[in-house]
C-alpha cells in the first residue's frame, strides 16, 4: 500500500509496539503531528511544555515499563531541547528513540531557517544516529534503530527526518516488530577462571550497578550466585532496587555519597566482583586507590567499560544474566561468617545513624515520612543533588 512518510513513521512505531511518544509540535514536524492527530485511538501523544521534559519523561517511561521511550520534536532548537534527555538515557543504558524533524532535503546545508545538524550535535551522546534522505529507506531505519537501542548494552538512537521526506509517498509493507541482536558468546574459559577466582576468596565483595536491573530483570540468578558464595553485596546508586533492602548481605550504597561500612568492606576485600557497573568516579572516588588490595573481577556486556576506570585482573564480557547462569553450577557453597562479623562490626561503629530532632526537621525524617505515605508502585522522581541524595 502506498503511505506518505508520515504514515510510515506512524505504522513502524506501531509495528515494534509503541504504543506513546512524547513530544512537542514545530514547523518541520507538522506533518507528523497531522497524521499523528488521525492515530490518536492507536498511539498517545503526550503533550510537553518543553522538549526537554519530552525527552526527560521518554526517558522514565523507558525505566518504568521496560519499553523503548519515543521522543519526537522539530528542528533546530526543538531537536537540540532534546540533548539533556538523550545524554541522562546515554549515560544510564535505557533504551529510547528520538525522532527529530528537519529542513527540507533541498535547504540542508544552507544555514537554513532552524537548521540545526542535530545528528553531529548527538554523536556523542547515542549509540547511533541516522539522517533520513529517502523515504523508501525510513520504514527499515525505525526498524534498524529499534534494534540497536535494545541490543546489547541499551541506549538511545536518533533518527533525523527532512520535512520532504515526511510528505514523500511510496509502497510501506508490515514487518513483524524487531528483536534484540544475540548477546555475545560467553567464553568457557572466562566463566572457569572467575568461578576459580570466586572460591579461592576469603574476602569477598560484590559491587553491582544498573546492569543488574537491566539484564537479570527476576534478580533470581544474582541472588542464587551472592547467597550460594555467602558474599555481601554494596551498590552504585543505579543498582538501587535490585536487591530487597531488608537482605542481610545487602551492604548499601557505596561511594561518595554511600555508607562507611560498604566502602570500608571493598578497602579490606580480597575480591571484587563487579556486576554491570561502571565504576564512575561517584562509586571509586580515588580511582588509584580504589580496591587496590583486591583482585577485581569485571562482567559487563560492553567491552569498552573494561579496564577504562579501574585496571582489573579478569573480566567476563556478555549479558550478566547470561554469565551468572553459567558461573552458578561452578560456585562453592561458602561460609565467610567472619568476613561478614569483620563488616558489621563496621557498620556498627562507623554508619551514620539518624536521630530525630523535634526542633529541625531533618532529612531523614522528611524521607521518612514520604516513605510512610506513597504506596508501594508509586514512582518517585529525582533532579541530581543534594535532594536525591536524601
Amino acid at each position: 500500500m502506498k503511505l506518505n512518510g508520515s504514515q510510515i513513521l506512524l505504522e513502524t512505531l506501531l509495528e515494534q509496539g509503541t504504543d506513546t511518544i512524547f513530544g512537542y509540535p514545530g514547523g518541520a514536524a507538522l506533518n507528523i503531528y497531522d497524521e499523528l492527530y488521525k492515530y490518536s485511538d492507536r498511539i498517545r501523544h503526550v503533550l510537553a511544555a518543553h522538549e526537554q521534559g519530552a525527552s526527560h519523561a521518554a526517558d522514565g517511561y523507558a525505566r518504568a515499563t521496560g519499553k523503548v521511550g519515543v521522543v519526537l520534536a522539530t528542528s533546530g532548537p526543538g531537536a537540540t531541547n532534546l540533548v539533556t534527555g538523550i545524554a541522562t538515557a546515554f549515560m544510564d543504558s535505557i533504551p529510547l528513540i528520538a525522532i527529530t524533524a528537519n529542513v527540507g532535503t533541498g535547504l540542508i546545508g544552507r544555514d537554513s531557517f532552524q537548521e540545526i545538524y542535530i545528528a553531529g550535535v548527538t554523536m556523542p551522546i547515542t549509540k547511533h544516529n541516522f539522517v533520513v534522505r529517502n523515504v523508501e529507506k525510513l520504514a527499515d531505519t525505525v526498524r534498524q534503530a529499534y534494534e540497536i537501542a535494545i541490543s546489547g548494552r541499551p541506549g538511545p538512537v536518533l533518527i533525523d527526518i527532512p520535512k520532504d521526506v515526511t510528505a514523500a509517498v511510496c509502497e510501506f509493507e508490515h514487518k513483524p516488530a524487531v528483536h534484540k541482536r544475540p548477546n555475545p558468546k560467553i567464553q568457557h574459559e572466562q566463566i572457569s577462571k572467575m568461578a576459580e577466582m570466586v572460591n579461592a576468596a576469603e574476602r569477598p565483595v560484590i559491587l553491582f550497578g544498573g546492569g543488574i536491573r537491566i539484564f537479570d530483570t527476576q534478580k533470581g540468578k544474582f541472588v542464587r550466585f551472592m547467597k550460594r558464595g555467602d558474599i555481601p553485596a554494596c551498590h552504585s546508586l543505579m543498582g538501587i532496587g535490585a536487591l530487597d533492602k531488608e537482605e542481610p548481605l545487602n551492604l548499601g550504597l557505596i561511594g561518595m555519597h554511600g555508607w562507611v561500612s560498604a566502602g570500608r568492606a571493598v578497602d579490606n576485600a580480597d575480591l571484587v566482583i563487579a556486576l554491570g557497573t561502571r565504576f564512575s568516579d561517584r562509586v571509586a572516588t580515588k580511582m588509584g586507590d580504589f580496591a587496590s588490595a583486591a583482585k577485581v573481577v569485571q562482567v559487563d556486556i560492553d567491552e569498552s567499560e573494561v579496564n577504562k576506570n579501574i585496571a582489573v585482573e579478569h573480566s567476563v564480557i556478555g549479558d550478566v544474566h547470561d554469565v551468572l547462569e553459567a558461573v552458578l553450577p561452578l560456585i562453592d557453597h561458602a561460609d565467610h561468617t567472619p568476613w561478614k562479623e569483620q563488616i558489621a562490626s563496621w557498620k556498627e561503629r562507623m554508619d551514620y545513624k539518624p536521630k530525630d530532632n523535634d526542633a529541625v526537621l531533618r532529612p531523614h525524617q522528611l524521607m521518612k515520612k514520604i516513605d510512610e505515605l506513597i504506596g508501594k508502585d508509586d514512582i518517585v522522581a529525582t533532579d541530581v543533588g543534594q535532594h536525591q541524595m536524601w
